[in-house]
């Protein structure tokens, strides 16, 4: 046997050899070439029926993927049934890996609608007790008016894809209370009652913007909650965008190359008896970079998106804007109401000319609690409609607070995906690995960086071109990010983008400079264990796979002396085979 085949040996491991090495000789030989081992595994895997594995090698084996010179325990049958297995349990790991991102979109999405929602009902309550508290002779008309001023505003948020228009909304608000401050507050004795169908109700209606009873009030609130809500209208369609990216890419399929790939690495060892080797991390990241070259892809629109994400959230729960323009809602009708009061007898005489005279009849005074509070000066205070010591600040910005605390660590998520696949797949810490040809010390060809050009140096993946779905997503999450940012000059902007992928430089090349060669040291030092694919891994909120190592979230552990004798064992065997 080769000295390559062996790890280096310790005084201990100079006694055992001999030991080892007769209890492999003194194997009948027809336990050398069983299938046992293989059968075992094949069922543990639930690959497929025990009957397709023989029960010893054959030699004139027609295989398309795993083809070596010598005995194998696989037949074409089996070959197939490690594709599809290969296929599920790689998809699998991949969606394992994206549900938590996926979760997280989705659910802090919930979470800031559902806050919205409840910013949106305590502000209407607040509104209306303003009505029912002191202005009681227009609270029972006003009513529905507040509740589609509020409808509106919601459905701005909800529906990005609405044509509700916020100042619209807040102009059409403003229509309909002006004819009942005029009719209930400024002219009590006007024979109408304010509400629709009536010659002067329509006529202040229609001429409400002109006459500009309610002062700037009615202009400074349309503004101030268009801006707040703008943003975070924005916010709710890039969590929509990013949701929909998610699930595309969970759909993504993979080539025949990079089954062919996979299979090669994960089981072609089995038809030699090898089932408990291990690929070489180099190996691995190469497959993997391969097989997700086009969802690698995704890693620089992913960086912006995020970006934007951060963005946003900042502009919405950022010195409470969103929660203060809500909030403040009742105190700009209350002021707008009281200018309104304030400049009645001229604002009385304006309407006179613009919508005829007034027809007036007798009606017991009405008492405003407001009245004696009405100022001298157009500059009002609004202390006695301020908001209750419960109002919900604070709520979003907390909320920003938890969302940022892990978005961020899933910022380099596309292009650290390969890293963390191959984290419970590659050999740690032994002496020997699988490198898709055979057993060796250490994988010895060009490590490739992520992305499809990237690629044309990956000797075990071919690579023909970005998937056109994941390709298409590519696409819209950049003109996602490019109607963002012209719409809103500053959002997602940034100076320049670090950690551009682990492995590759920004070219996506990757030189001997850079330690793309494999060797037995650089093996090692691969980006499987780069401070990205931990940050991912592990700070973010993700139990790995089932049957995934643990590996990652400590040091390295001891070596397996188990482990080794069974793997000496089993290349006794092959040797066996060979000689036989």
């Amino acid at each position: 046997m080769s000295r390559a085949l062996l790890p280096p040996l310790t005084p201990c491991w100079t006694a055992l050899l001999p030991l080892l090495l007769a209890l492999a000789l003194s194997v009948p030989a027809s336990g050398a070439h069983s299938c046992r081992e293989v059968k075992t595994a094949f069922q543990l895997r639930q690959i497929g029926p025990l009957k397709w594995v023989p029960e010893t090698p054959g030699t004139d084996v027609d295989l398309l993927v795993c083809k070596h010179d010598g005995p194998s325990c696989c037949t074409r049958r089996m070959e197939e049934s490690y594709r599809v297995a290969v296929v599920k349990e790689t998809l699998q790991n991949i969606r394992s890996y994206s549900y938590d991102l996926k979760s997280l979109l989705s659910a802090h999405a919930a979470a800031f609608h559902d806050t919205y929602q409840s910013l949106f009902i305590f502000s209407q309550d607040h509104l209306s007790s303003l009505f029912e508290s002191i202005y009681a002779p227009l609270s029972g008309d006003i009513s529905l008016h507040i509740s589609a001023l509020f409808s509106d505003l919601s459905l701005f948020i909800r529906d990005p894809s609405s044509n509700v228009s916020v100042e619209a909304a807040v102009h059409r608000f403003y229509d309909n209370l002006f004819p009942l401050v005029y009719t209930r507050l400024i002219y009590p004795g006007a024979a109408v009652d304010g509400t629709e169908g009536d010659e002067l109700s329509d006529c202040l209606r229609m001429t409400r913007q002109d006459l500009n009873p309610f002062g700037r009030h009615a202009l400074a609130m349309s503004e101030e909650l268009g801006e707040s809500l703008r943003d975070a209208r924005a916010l709710s369609r890039a969590f929509a965008v990013g949701e929909e990216l998610m699930n595309g890419t969970e759909m993504a399929p993979l080539s025949r190359e990079c089954t062919r790939a996979l299979v090669r690495m994960q089981y072609c060892p089995h038809c030699r008896g090898l089932t408990l080797i291990r690929p070489c991390g180099a190996f691995c990241l190469n497959v993997m970079r391969g097989c997700l070259a086009s969802l690698s892809e995704l890693d620089m629109p992913w960086r912006q998106y995020v970006a934007i994400l951060e963005d946003l959230t900042k502009a919405v729960a950022g010195e409470h804007s969103l929660e203060l323009a809500l909030l403040g809602i009742r105190g700009r009708v209350n002021e707008a109401i009281l200018n309104a009061r304030l400049h009645g007898p001229s604002l009385a005489a304006t309407v006179d000319k613009v919508c005829g005279q007034t027809k007036t009849h007798s009606v017991e005074p009405t008492t405003i609690k407001t009245a004696s509070t009405v100022p001298d000066s157009p500059t009002l205070s609004t202390n006695q409609s301020s908001p209750p010591s419960s109002e919900p600040l604070g709520r979003l910005s907390h909320l920003r607070s938890e969302f940022m605390n892990y978005i961020g660590r899933y910022r380099a998520f596309f292009a650290a995906l390969p890293e963390m696949l191959c984290e419970g797949e590659v050999v740690r810490d032994e002496f020997s690995c699988w490198s898709g040809d055979g057993v060796v010390e250490s994988y010895a060809g060009r490590i490739v960086g992520n992305g499809v050009h990237a690629q044309r140096q990956n000797t075990e993946v071919r690579v023909r071109g970005a998937e056109p779905t994941l390709l298409e997503m590519k696409y819209r999450l950049e003109n996602f990010s490019q109607e963002i940012q012209e719409t809103m000059p500053g959002i997602g902007f940034r100076e320049t983008w670090e950690d551009l992928g682990s492995g590759e430089d920004a070219s996506g090349e990757c030189d001997d400079e850079d330690d793309c060669q494999g060797s037995g040291e650089s093996t090692s030092k691969i980006s499987l264990t780069d401070s990205t694919v931990t940050e991912v891994m592990w700070s973010a909120p993700h139990k790995p796979p089932v049957g995934r190592s643990n590996q990652g979230r400590s040091e390295a552990p001891p070596t397996r002396p188990t482990f080794t004798i069974l793997t000496i064992l089993t290349l006794s065997l092959g040797l066996q085979w060979t000689l036989n």
